[in-house]
């Protein structure tokens, strides 16, 4: 489905409802026959479990450039793509995760990606101040984290370094040893040997693994292909004029509107705060109106009952704590501030507001 311009410069109350009819049209795409159908093919050929560890940057959207359907990739975003497995709840919520994917009999892929911009270092990572190199180690280290939590051989659930060339959307991958390879250095005629090439970058990678992970690689060959052939405008202006707290904001894939601040971080208000302090920089430069904000939060839940009412205090609970804490210390922000409460119901992922 195609989707309207982002209302920039149009009144609060306009940017709200465009957002909420965004989401209404991803719900509609991802529910439709066809996408349903595509993701039961896909997930029956390949069937490993697909999590990618993300920048909130709306840029890097692994789905649109892997060409998969939508909903076989899982995303876990947060500001800069930093994370920390002894979080409490990032390290529950993961180990919940790999309990499902378990128990049905399946392995999983964990994508930790960072990513950079070949043209421009300011169309980088913010959060690592445009420092390619600290990303990179810091995905080493979750790497490391991740070897940690679910075993040091990798049989079942297998961390992959990935690089995210904004550019050309190209991903880099990272062996075990060392090596990389770039999917923006290959072309089509690279296709029979890329079966070659991942064995021998990823020769402790589980073969089912391998096998799903190479399709995604197909894909982005293919996309990167497509990019090319397009007239592309490469902006790095922060417009952000939103704060989304929480998970399961799939449907909002757009460059530089967004900040969205994953539930993960035992010091939540940290990220908060950079947040606000980004909106309250975009207004004062002219960069977006001035005449409001949003803080959005969002809970996914599985089923009726206790799991909704669940995501319902927490979707309360996150939204007041960011709105409490843009209070404390924006004070010239506050009169400002919508704040809108959601829930996603995961099956369907239509975004319920309260």
């Amino acid at each position: 489905m195609q989707n309207s311009p982002a209302p920039l410069h149009s009144p609060i109350a306009e940017r709200i409802d465009w957002l909420f009819a965004l989401a209404q049209r991803h719900a509609q795409d991802y529910a439709s026959p066809e996408a349903w159908l595509a993701r039961q093919r896909h997930l029956a050929r390949h069937p490993t479990a697909i999590l990618v560890m993300k920048c909130m940057d709306g840029r890097i959207n692994i789905p649109i450039a892997t060409q998969t359907p939508k909903g076989i990739i899982q995303p876990f975003r947060n500001l800069g793509g930093i994370f920390n497995l002894g979080w409490p709840h990032l390290g529950e919520t993961l180990t919940a995760t790999m309990d499902k994917v378990v128990r049905s009999g399946r392995q999983a892929l964990m994508m930790i990606t960072y990513h950079y911009s070949q043209g421009d270092e300011r169309r980088g990572c913010a959060g690592f101040h445009y420092r390619t190199d600290d990303a990179r180690a810091h995905t080493l280290e979750i790497q490391r984290e991740v070897s940690v939590l679910f075993g040091a051989t990798h049989g079942t659930v297998y961390p992959l370094v990935c690089g995210f060339e904004t550019d050309e959307d190209a991903i880099v991958v990272h062996g075990a040893h060392g090596q990389t390879l770039n999917m923006a250095d290959l072309g089509e005629a690279d296709l029979e040997t890329l079966p070659a090439r991942l064995l021998q970058l990823l020769p402790d990678m589980p073969t089912q693994i391998r096998a799903d992970l190479l399709p995604l690689l197909v894909g982005n060959l293919k996309h990167i292909a497509a990019i090319r052939q397009l007239t592309r405008t490469l902006d790095i202006e922060h417009r952000e004029w939103m704060i989304c707290v929480g998970r399961g904001f799939d449907w909002l894939h757009l460059p530089n509107l967004a900040l969205i601040i994953g539930p993960y971080s035992p010091d939540l208000a940290d990220p908060i705060r950079k947040a606000a302090g980004i909106i309250r920089a975009n207004m004062r430069a002219g960069r977006i109106p001035d005449d409001g904000f949003l803080v959005l939060s969002s809970v996914p839940y599985e089923d009726i009952g206790v799991d909704r009412a669940r995501a319902l205090l927490k979707s309360n609970f996150m939204a007041d704590f960011a709105a409490d804490v843009v209070r404390k210390e924006f004070a010239d922000l506050a009169p400002l501030m919508t704040v809108r409460k959601t829930l996603l119901n995961w099956h369907s992922r239509a975004v319920e507001a309260l």
